[in-house]
């Protein structure tokens, strides 16, 4: 597939959410992420309120289900999400329940192996259980706390190229990421470029991060895009 570039919008606030989403738009963003931030702070009304100011584009809702697999599925659908999030550590059976809504609701289905001791083998799981994407993510907790202890953090480019290798779906890589290293994916295998905390968004506050981030988005578009 295309390289895409998507923005994962870590905000509590949806006149911000929206503000932001504006600026990426103009910058050449292709995908929008309802952020786990959003989605817990406005709920669906935060993807109802991006699909409503943006009709024609993709919106990903990054739910993060682990239980009650179909009506999260559900109510993202109805109000506008074109992809939601199903983590592989929640039971196969909800992981096939959120498929299942994604095939009977025409949504595509992400699944994150966040938190998995064997990244490559939850990645091949996922796409067993029928996602039609594969998020490679080291989680940010994770990573604080190996900082706070004085090791060595992973990063998801350590493993990438083997979870492209092991799966047939497009893979997403998310966690720690630099802006330059976010950029590089698609030369690992993983055509989509997410976006989000801390690279464009404050991580420590949900707020769109300082600077000329318009400037910074259409830089990192235009390269991104440029892979096609």
């Amino acid at each position: 597939m295309k390289t895409i570039v998507q923005i994962s919008l870590d905000i509590i606030e949806i006149p911000e959410a929206l503000e932001t989403a504006h600026l990426a738009m103009r910058a050449g963003v292709d995908w929008l992420e309802a952020g786990t931030p959003l989605i817990i702070a406005e709920g669906m009304n935060g993807v109802r309120a991006l699909r409503a100011e943006f009709p024609g584009v993709s919106i990903v809702a990054d739910l993060k289900t682990m239980d009650g697999g179909w009506l999260e599925a559900e109510i993202m659908a109805k109000a506008g999400a074109t992809h939601v999030v199903v983590m592989e550590r929640a039971h196969p059976e909800t992981v096939k329940m959120v498929v299942k809504a994604g095939r009977d609701l025409g949504v595509k289905v992400m699944g994150d192996n966040l938190g998995a001791d064997d990244k490559v083998a939850a990645a091949k799981r996922l796409e067993d259980l029928g996602c039609d994407y594969v998020i490679h993510h080291i989680g940010y907790d994770e990573r604080r706390g190996l900082v706070a202890a004085g090791l060595p953090c992973p990063s998801p480019l350590d493993q990438l190229k083997e979870i492209v290798a092991a799966v047939h779906v497009p893979v997403q890589a998310v966690g720690g990421l630099s802006i330059e290293q976010a950029m590089r994916t698609p030369e690992y295998g993983a055509p989509l470029v997410v976006l989000g905390a801390p690279l464009t968004i404050d991580a420590e506050a949900f707020r769109t991060a300082s600077g000329n981030l318009e400037d910074k988005l259409r830089l990192i578009c235009d390269k991104v895009h440029a892979y096609n």
